[in-house]
C-alpha cells in the first residue's frame, strides 16, 4: 500500500516508544517510515533515566532533507520538548509540509511518570501544532492538561475534544484507557459529529508505547489515502493486537509486539 511519513519524534532506547516504535508500525503496516529525531532518551521499560535534546537547527534540517527530496504523504510528531523544538518544527512545516496530513501525538508524560515536555511548552504546543493537526491524539491527562478541563468520564472526554476541535484540530481522538472498566472507550470528534470505538480492556503491564504505535498507525492509514475514522480503527486493531500477543519483556511497562501482522 506504501504511504509516506515522516516522523518527527525523540528515541527511545528501549525500542518500545518513540521513533523506534513508529518505525515499527509504519513497517508493518505497509507504509515507508522517514525520521527526524527531536530527542534521546535513555529508557528501558522501568522509565526514562536521561534525556538529551537535539539542537532544533538540525531537527529542521532532518525534516528539509527529507520533505525536499522524498517528500511524506502524512506527518506524525511525537515528543517535541521544548518551545524552541516546536517552533522549529511549526515553521519547518509552514514552509515545506503546508497541506501536508499531520497527526500530533501531544507527548507529555512517560508511560512510567517523567515528564517528557516541559512547563514553557504546553503553550507553544497548544498555539504552533493543534491548529495544524488533521487528527490529534490526547490520553485524559493531555487531553485535561491542553484544555483545563477535567476528563474523567465520556462526558469529560467529550468536552475536552470540543474544546480542542476550537483550537484548530480537524479531529481530536481523546484516547479513554486511563479510565477504570473491562471496556475500553475511544473518542473521536470531528467536524461532522463523533464515533466511539469499543474494545475489550486487556488486562497486563506490557502497554509501553501503545500512544506512539496508535499515532503512527493513524498517520500510516492517513498516507495510504484511506478516512479518519478507517485510519483510526485499523490502527485500534493493531495496537490491541500487539498488547495482546506482547512478548512480555522487562521488568516495568513492557514493549508491543509490533511484529504481530495484521491479518484477516
Amino acid at each position: 500500500m506504501n504511504g509516506r511519513v515522516l516522523i518527527i519524534a525523540g528515541s527511545d532506547s528501549g525500542g518500545g516508544a518513540g521513533i523506534q516504535a513508529d518505525i515499527k508500525t509504519v513497517t508493518m503496516l505497509g507504509g515507508f517510515a522517514a525520521t527526524a529525531i527531536t530527542a534521546l532518551t535513555a529508557q528501558n521499560t522501568l522509565g526514562v533515566h536521561g534525556i538529551l535534546g537535539i539542537d532544533p537547527a538540525f531537527i529542521r534540517q532532518q525534516m528539509q532533507v527529507v520533505l525536499r527530496d522524498i517528500g511524506a504523504d502524512c506527518l506524525k510528531t511525537g515528543m517535541l520538548h521544548s518551545a524552541e523544538v516546536i517552533e522549529a518544527v511549526a515553521a519547518t512545516i509552514e514552509e515545506d509540509a503546508a497541506g501536508v496530513k499531520l497527526v500530533v501525538d501531544p507527548v507529555m508524560v512517560a508511560k512510567g511518570g517523567a515528564a517528557l515536555l516541559q512547563d514553557s511548552a504546553a503553550h507553544a504546543l497548544i498555539t504552533r501544532m493543534v491548529p495544524k493537526a488533521t487528527v490529534l491524539t490526547p490520553n485524559l491527562p493531555e487531553a485535561a492538561a491542553l484544555t483545563g478541563l477535567e476528563v474523567a468520564d465520556l462526558g469529560g472526554m467529550r468536552r475536552a475534544g470540543a474544546a480542542l476541535l476550537e483550537l484548530g484540530a480537524k479531529a481530536v481522538l481523546v484516547k479513554g484507557g486511563h479510565l477504570d472498566g473491562p471496556v475500553l472507550h475511544d473518542l473521536l470528534l470531528t467536524g461532522d459529529g463523533e464515533h466511539v470505538f469499543e474494545s475489550r480492556r486487556i488486562e497486563t503491564r506490557h502497554t509501553h508505547g501503545t500512544g506512539c504505535t496508535l499515532a503512527s498507525a493513524i498517520a500510516t492509514g492517513l498516507a495510504q489515502g484511506m478516512t479518519v475514522v478507517d485510519s483510526v480503527a485499523r490502527a485500534r486493531e493493531y495496537v490491541h493486537r500487539a498488547i495482546a500477543s506482547a512478548p512480555g519483556l522487562g521488568q516495568g511497562h513492557g514493549p508491543l509486539d509490533h511484529g504481530h501482522p495484521l491479518g484477516p
